[in-house]
């Protein structure tokens, strides 16, 4: 799924679309015990609970594709009968009626997804009559094209509130709150299937994770049948560790504009990239070409292509907005830390004086230390 097709499908998640059917939803606690289920008609529930309820499933669509938003595929296996393609199609092609197939996907779900604490599963069966697009681009919604039928499961922390005072009016006094459960916004969940071209595509899945601190390899792996994609603090520490391994020091001294060069060139194909829908993946060739364009060596490209197959596979792809920060160039050496915005990297350079590398900035306007401004005139 491309931008487009996430917020088209995430708009309609608001009290004013008559999307979704049924709601169903299981509490499970630390112990890994199902504490109640329920299922209702969405319809039914208060304009209150309702709100509450879109803002979560919002949510689990929301972020950064590659990163928070994870568009996969099922493997063959899982095509094939008896495969988590299967079930999943089962158990949206129910409607959620079916308590047998939810009894054993909440199980199923206890036991690989990881948590230590309380957490509350929320499944939801929704339509989308999807609307047909004129020439011109703008959608004709009195000419649908097509039904999208989905689920969308939303895995919330339930966390105790903090204890404190407050105002109670009925005494008329300030005394100790009572403390409740509370449910958070998601932190795992995932659509089925995807909305690829405008259309259903049961052949994927979008998955979403809000911290890849916290990666569910499992449960991607054992509930949704996917095969485990590396989270992008991983695609960004093993890309710089690369780096540092191969471009780290050459005749005692490091490649300084070698490695400016890769996050310069790597920048510039992140803004010309911006304003499209597709997220820029850099895939075997584009690396190879990244590479070369900042003038790295053919030994040391080949070099970098071996680790990167042994940590990501034959065919590596990593997402171009997981391996840089786009706002900022990082310089770190013992005690000093160089912060330098990337439409700035220019302005910094190295080069040896008696015989040590140093770092060097150019003066580009005022220069203040501490907030102190140095007057350069005098």
């Amino acid at each position: 799924m491309n931008k487009k097709e996430i917020s088209e499908i995430k708009k309609q998640l608001k009290p004013e679309y008559a999307v979704i059917t049924k709601i169903c939803g299981c509490y499970v606690d630390g112990d890994k015990e199902i504490k109640f289920t329920s299922k209702d008609e969405f319809h039914s529930l208060s304009d209150v609970k309702a709100f509450k309820y879109f803002e979560i499933f919002r949510h689990t669509l929301s972020g950064t594709l590659g990163k928070n938003l994870l568009d996969i595929e099922f493997p063959l296996v899982e095509e094939a009968e008896g495969g988590r393609q299967e079930f999943l199609l089962k158990l949206r092609d129910s409607k959620l009626e079916d308590d047998s197939l939810l009894e054993e996907f909440y199980q199923n779900v206890i036991n690989h997804y990881v948590y230590e604490s309380n957490y509350y599963i929320i499944l939801i069966h929704g339509v989308y009559d999807v609307p047909g697009k004129s020439s011109d681009g703008s959608e004709m919604f009195d000419a649908s094209d097509s039904v999208y039928d989905y689920i969308l499961c939303s895995i919330c922390p339930v966390n105790l509130s903090k204890s404190g005072l407050s105002y109670d009016k009925l005494s008329n006094n300030i005394n100790e709150c009572n403390r409740d459960w509370i449910v958070k916004l998601p932190a795992d969940g995932f659509l089925f299937p995807a909305f690829n071209n405008r259309e259903s595509d049961t052949d994927s899945i979008l998955y979403f994770s809000k911290d890849d601190a916290n990666f569910q390899a499992e449960f991607l792996e054992h509930v949704l049948g996917a095969e485990v994609t590396a989270p992008a603090s991983f695609q960004k520490k093993v890309f710089h560790a690369i780096l540092s391994e191969e471009l780290g020091k050459e005749n005692g001294f490091f490649e300084f504009d070698n490695i400016k060069s890769i996050y310069e060139n790597l920048h510039t194909r992140i803004e010309e990239n911006k304003d499209r829908v597709e997220t820029l993946e850099l895939k075997r060739n584009d690396i190879r070409q990244l590479l070369e364009d900042s003038n790295v060596s053919e030994r040391k490209i080949k070099r970098i292509e071996e680790k990167l197959e042994l940590a990501f596979g034959k065919n590596p792809t990593l997402i171009a907005t997981n391996i840089l920060d786009t706002k900022k160039l990082q310089i770190e050496t013992a005690g000093v830390k160089i912060i330098v915005n990337t439409e700035n990297t220019e302005l910094v350079d190295s080069c040896i004086i008696d015989g040590s590398e140093c770092i060097v900035i150019k003066v580009n306007g005022d220069i203040t230390i501490n907030d102190v401004k140095i007057d350069r005139n005098n």
